[in-house]
């Protein structure tokens, strides 16, 4: 086995949404490419393969999604109220989300090429439905979207990764897995391959241009600590454990820009007996989204967040931090009959934290880690607490909230008072983390003078610069396959120049 059987002009380092869209950009543009995946071929994709498939993109109406998801016509849809998603509805947004520290440029190239990109995933394979049930509540007859996000991908992250990599096979593209990248090989012209690991050997893979494209460090205790604080260390990670920030620390050894929050990160309500990664077997239904409905109690029988304070798709990827700041790492979701109908099927899986009673009384004890006591004060003084009369209205922001509370709820605001009630212990759940690499609008590296690196591209989590604080939903997979379809198109024109 030798190095020269692997060469190509374009070498992808990973092998999820970011890197397939970029090798088969790169090919589109003319380029050999081959790409390297740390894990074996039945856990490839990264954290791609463990997302819900969520897709954020702007678009101006029913027509905008009839053409990415054209069987629609073939259902009935008198019943959805079709709203837009526009570019400047995107950037609000992401500018509030992130309290307006999201680089503009990067932000509007990813928000300005989000439907276009969309549609050229069509052409690779991947498939969208709409997100009825899951991101439209029906209510009065009608389904609406609410929170930007009308489409889902077919099958969700494993499908995602099924089309693309069913259209890398079918270009030609070689993808060698078990084949950690370890270093760039780096000179005076710039950088010239990759050294990897293979079969117990190191190998120097020569290339005209690299794009890395292989996660952030989130899977990485001793990284996690180190940036993002205390406890970081001991929390769960939601998708795959090959995201150890290798390609981050590749591309910092040869001159790389560091940027953005790096003691950020997408972290949610996840179950607190799940595994310490993901399980492809489970995929992402460890998640516990629906807290907007319920009460949130932490170990001292104590409410710590606004359950209400918006749609759970501009909160959740920030309230997994405040459940890991609460004593014992932990948390319980607390929800009455009147909205089990509106939970997500991940509240139904066989592997889950859950304990019912008919009473607060029968539940306190049930509540492992709970102070019972200052719990029962808790529901008491919440189901008390004034409110205004307006409905309950789970399609928007209602305004049914609390008043005179500590911490009041701003929306969804019912009272607990329906029999019997269930709760979910939660924990942490690490996603993605913040920190990464200076990209160009043109998906290059830039090192630290600012100037790009020749022959290096990024795409995908270990991108910094583009969320702090907090998340859009279904926006990392959009900015993955925006600056991955930039990053190939970019590393094949380079490619073009070597030879």
């Amino acid at each position: 086995m030798s190095s020269s059987e692997f060469a190509a002009d374009v070498i992808v380092v990973g092998a999820g949404n970011a890197a397939a869209c970029a090798a088969l950009s790169a090919h589109e543009n003319g380029a050999s490419v081959v790409m390297l995946e740390a894990s074996p071929q039945e856990l490839r994709g990264g954290n791609s393969t463990f997302t819900g498939g969520m897709l954020r993109f702007a678009y101006n109406g029913a027509g905008d999604l009839k053409r990415l998801v054209p069987d629609m016509v073939e259902q009935d849809l008198s019943n959805v109220e079709f709203d837009t998603y526009t570019e400047a509805q995107f950037f609000d947004d992401m500018g509030r989300l992130t309290q307006y520290r999201c680089d503009p440029d990067l932000t509007e190239v990813m928000i300005k090429r989000s439907f276009e990109t969309t549609d050229w995933m069509r052409t690779k394979g991947v498939r969208l439905e709409l997100t009825l049930g899951s991101h439209a509540f029906k209510v009065g007859g009608k389904f609406k979207f609410w929170g930007g996000l009308p489409c889902q991908i077919w099958g969700g992250g494993p499908g995602l990764i099924d089309a693309l990599h069913t259209s890398v096979g079918k270009a030609g593209i070689r993808v060698l897995y078990e084949t950690p990248a370890i270093g760039l090989l780096h000179g005076d012209q710039g950088v010239i391959g990759v050294r990897a690991r293979r079969e117990g050997r190191t190998l120097e893979l020569r290339a005209n241009a690299v794009v890395l494209a292989c996660g952030g460090f989130e899977s990485n205790a001793e990284m996690r600590a180190r940036y993002l604080g205390p406890n970081w260390d001991l929390a769960h990670v939601r998708g795959t454990r090959f995201n150890t920030g290798r390609g981050i620390q590749m591309a910092l050894d040869v001159g790389a820009m560091p940027t953005g929050h790096w003691s950020g990160c997408h972290a949610t309500e996840w179950d607190m007996n799940a595994p310490p990664f993901g399980d492809l077997a489970v995929g992402d239904s460890f998640q516990k989204h629906n807290y907007t409905f319920c009460v949130y109690i932490n170990a001292k029988g104590e409410r710590f967040v606004d359950e209400g304070a918006d749609f759970h798709t501009y909160t959740y990827a920030k309230y997994g931090r405040e459940v890991l700041a609460q004593p014992g790492l932990f948390a319980w979701q607390i929800f009455d009959q009147k909205v089990t109908h509106l939970l997500r099927e991940d509240y139904r899986i066989k592997r889950i934290t859950k304990v019912e009673a008919n009473t607060f009384e029968e539940l306190a004890p049930k509540l492992e880690g709970v102070d019972g006591r200052r719990f029962l004060e808790t529901i008491k003084a919440f189901n008390e607490a004034p409110r205004p009369d307006v409905a309950f209205d789970p399609n928007s922001l209602d305004g049914l909230c609390t008043r005179g509370l500590a911490i009041n709820k701003s929306n969804w605001a019912q009272r607990l008072d329906k029999p019997p009630y269930h709760a979910y212990g939660v924990t942490c759940g690490v996603t993605f983390t913040f920190g990464g690499l200076k990209i160009t609008t043109r998906s290059e590296v830039e090192d630290t003078a600012g100037k790009p690196i020749p022959g290096l591209y990024a795409a995908g989590e270990l991108v910094g610069g583009i969320y702090y604080h907090n998340y859009a939903s279904g926006s990392g997979l959009m900015s993955g396959a925006v600056f991955g379809r930039i990053g190939g198109r970019g590393a094949a024109a380079y490619a073009a120049t070597r030879r």
